[in-house]
């Protein structure tokens, strides 16, 4: 799954100047992409429908191999 996401936000951020956290408990994983600032709005799009539709995505590949899945953006420090 973490494959997924990072093919889906360096499509949309254009290089791979992100990071990607993974935590898993039991049967759920939370992703924290750490980006810079001047793309928050690429990836989270108007309106979070950039981000719905990542987590939709995301949900589905989740459902498939029956685990949770969080995702969450940040700011890159």
């Amino acid at each position: 799954m973490r494959d997924l996401l990072d093919f889906l936000i360096g499509g949309i951020v254009g290089n791979k100047d992100f990071e990607i956290e993974e935590s898993q408990e039991a049967d759920r994983s939370d992703f924290e992409v750490k980006i810079d600032p001047s793309f928050f709005g690429l990836v989270i799009g108007k309106g979070g429908k950039t981000i719905k539709a990542i987590r939709n995505l995301l949900k589905v590949r989740a459902t498939i191999e029956k685990k949770g899945v969080n995702i969450s953006v940040t700011e890159k420090e």
